[in-house]
C-alpha cells in the first residue's frame, strides 16, 4: 500500500482552507490531518501531529508564516514545508527558502499542481517556477562571489539535487544509502550557509558548483 502523506493545512481564510481539504480529499495517498489559522498554532499542531508536509501561507496573524516555517524547520527537520500564498514578491520567497522551505507555489495555481508539489516535496524534490527560480538567480549573483570547498561526493551529490533528483534516487545514482545522502545534504548546507534543498540549487547556480537544475521537478 502507498504510504499517506499526513498535511498540515496553515490559511487564517477558512475559505482557503476548505479549497486545500476539498482538492486534497480526492487523493487516497494524501491525508489532511489539522488546520491552522495563524504561525502559532501550526507550529504547536506540528509538534503534537507530526504531519509531513505543511501548506503554509506566508500573510498570519501574529508571527508570519516565514517564521513558522522557521520554527517548525528548527523543531521538525524532516518535516516538508510548501509555501503556498498569493504573493510572489522575490523578498517572500526567498525569505521562505532562507528559512528552510522546501518550495513556493502560488495560490492561483490549480489543484493538480498543488498535489503535485506535495508528492514531490515529500520525495525530496524541490517546487520553485521557472521564473521565479531566474529571479532569485540574478539577485544572488550579485551578492555571492566565492565558492566554498566541497568535497567530491558532495559535488556529486549537489548536482544530482540540481537536477531535481530525489534523495532516494540520489542514492541509487551514487550507490550510497539514502541516509548517506542527507548527511552529504546536511554537509553542503552547511558549507553554503543554506537551509533547505531549493535554496542550496540556488546559491549553487550563483556560484558557478551546478549547471541547469530543474528545479520545479
Amino acid at each position: 500500500m502507498t504510504e499517506v502523506i499526513r498535511v498540515l493545512v496553515v490559511d487564517d481564510h477558512p475559505l482557503h482552507r476548505d479549497g486545500a481539504r476539498g482538492i486534497l480529499a480526492q487523493h487516497q495517498d494524501i491525508e489532511v490531518v489539522g488546520e491552522a489559522d495563524s504561525g502559532e498554532m501550526a507550529v504547536a499542531l506540528a509538534a503534537r501531529l507530526e504531519p509531513d508536509v505543511v501548506l503554509m501561507d506566508v500573510r498570519l496573524p501574529g508571527i508570519s508564516g516565514i517564521e513558522a516555517t522557521r520554527l517548525l524547520r528548527d523543531a521538525h527537520p524532516r518535516v516538508h514545508v510548501l509555501i503556498v500564498s498569493a504573493y510572489e514578491d522575490d523578498e517572500y520567497v526567498r525569505g521562505a527558502l532562507e528559512a528552510g522551505a522546501s518550495g513556493h507555489l502560488s495560490k492561483a495555481a490549480p489543484g493538480h499542481d498543488l498535489v503535485d508539489a506535495i508528492r514531490s516535496v515529500v520525495a525530496g524534490r524541490s517546487v520553485v517556477r521557472h521564473d521565479v527560480l531566474a529571479r532569485l538567480l540574478a539577485t544572488h549573483r550579485d551578492t555571492r562571489s566565492q565558492a566554498p570547498a566541497l568535497s567530491e561526493r558532495e559535488h556529486a551529490v549537489l548536482d544530482l539535487l540540481a537536477q531535481g533528483l530525489p534523495n532516494k534516487r540520489i542514492a541509487g545514482r551514487l550507490h550510497i544509502s539514502p541516509r548517506t545522502v542527507e548527511r552529504h545534504c546536511e554537509g553542503i548546507y552547511a558549507k553554503l550557509a543554506v537551509h533547505s534543498r531549493t535554496e542550496a540549487v540556488v546559491t549553487a547556480l550563483a556560484l558557478g558548483l551546478v549547471r541547469g537544475p530543474d528545479a520545479d521537478r
